[in-house]
């Protein structure tokens, strides 16, 4: 690995993107402190040097390859920069957001983060100013960040944005538009070299750009580890179940990889209809393909809003005879009262445990009993780290072999066979 241009990479934080940010940056700072100590016992005892003497020449290096303005936030004992960059986020009278970076990034590798889906007070103006915002507020200061940083002559821009946004209007079935497709094209046209995603939710979505390249995550292993660790649940009478018809591909992944059955809910849906809360959705009718009487049911999908078509099929499967229901859910948006309909939902036993991941910041959400919060910021910055050195990121995004590492010896089954598809193809 090249241990000499690490401060060319740069991370901004919008104020959504603030919480998620920090984590990352804490595991670039981790993996690359390590990296450091691993070289400077190697080379020292290649060179019969000692490990400060090292230390130095290594800095000696960096300031002769580097301007200062590159290499003034290495430290006396290290070499691993902080990463963060920062910016001041102005939120005017007539709700105009301005963003000014502080530190020069001419040059620089530069990641900016946001969290379109934060619905809680962020700081702007210094901390003198804090404001909830909406998703259209998110994706505004997005564009001026972006703005800022490539007029302040960044060399290449990547957006890390778990959540995409209008990634559900990526289809049109009249007089509608394909926003998500706009979207990207907006972020293109402002010169965003990458986009990094979660569990993007169609892969329609990824084809409809010119020249930016979508890096679509996903969070498969870290679910299955939370799962292996919930005492005796893969070892038990185990059912897989797609909540619908779209997340098939993406349950079947896990049917496949934990060796057990997979059954699907069936929904006739009212299109003329859309869901405000949960207690109203647009399903007509709900039918069970497969068996789950008695069994522990898992079910699989990427997003959730309201949730009300999940608690819906969560009622169907406790008809037919489930003994207990857990999901998980890649973006745990639960917009609008959905916090509160899964508490009842909950109290009334139509589910054991719901798995969300940390790509949403949700203060209220992770306070529950029945919520998991499943961190993945680590991968994040494993995928940032791959990047910046121009290292395949293969092994990250098809996780199969990691999946089966993990669950040899968790789960009495005959010898794992290879999965019938890539979970990076899964959408």
């Amino acid at each position: 690995m090249n241990y000499t241009n690490l401060a060319d990479l740069a991370i901004i934080a919008c104020p959504g993107g603030e919480v998620f940010a920090n984590e990352v940056i804490a595991h670039l700072r981790k993996k690359y402190r390590r990296n450091q100590e691993r070289m400077v016992l190697r080379l020292s005892r290649r060179y019969n040097l000692s490990p400060d003497e090292v230390t130095r020449q290594v800095h000696f290096i960096n300031d002769t390859v580097f301007s200062s303005a590159n290499s003034q936030n290495f430290t006396n004992k290290g070499f691993v920069p902080q990463f963060k960059i920062p910016v001041k986020f102005t939120f005017f009278a007539n709700s105009e957001i301005k963003a000014e970076v502080q530190e020069p990034v001419r040059g620089k590798d530069v990641y900016i983060f946001q969290d379109v889906e934060n619905r809680c007070p962020v700081a702007f103006s210094d901390g003198g100013v804090r404001k909830t915002l909406s998703i259209n507020d998110h994706l505004m200061t997005i564009f001026v960040t972006i703005d800022a940083v490539r007029y302040a002559g960044a060399r290449q821009i990547t957006l890390v944005i778990p959540n995409y946004p209008y990634a559900r209007q990526h289809k049109s079935k009249g007089r509608e538009g394909l926003t998500a497709s706009r979207v990207g094209k907006i972020f293109e046209s402002l010169g965003v070299n990458r986009v990094i995603a979660l569990d993007i939710h169609s892969r329609d979505i990824i084809s409809a750009f010119n020249r930016m390249r979508l890096e679509n995550l996903h969070a498969s292993y870290q679910i299955i580890r939370t799962l292996s660790r919930m005492d005796g649940i893969l070892n038990d009478d185990f059912v897989v179940v797609s909540p619908d018809t779209g997340a098939v591909d993406r349950n079947k992944f896990f049917a496949s990889a934990l060796k057990k059955p997979l059954a699907l809910l069936y929904k006739e849906r009212d299109y003329s209809k859309a869901s405000r809360d949960a207690s109203e959705n647009n399903i007509s009718q709900v039918r069970l393909l497969g068996n789950v009487m008695d069994k522990t049911v898992f079910m699989a999908d990427d997003i959730l809003g309201t949730g009300g078509t999940l608690i819906e099929g969560m009622r169907v499967l406790k008809e037919h005879g489930a003994r207990r229901v857990i999901c998980s859910i890649s973006l745990p948006l639960f917009s609008g009262d959905a916090v509160s309909y899964f508490d009842k939902a909950y109290k009334e036993g139509l589910f054991y445990r719901i798995i969300g991941t940390n790509a949403v910041y949700h203060e209220e959400v992770t306070k529950r009993e029945w919520y998991i919060n499943v961190n993945i910021s680590r991968l994040f910055a494993n995928i940032i780290a791959r990047l910046h050195q121009n290292l395949p990121l293969s092994g990250l995004l098809d996780n199969r072999d990691i999946i089966n590492r993990l669950l040899a010896g968790t789960i009495n089954t005959e010898p794992q066979p290879e999965l019938p598809f890539k979970q990076n193809e899964n959408e």
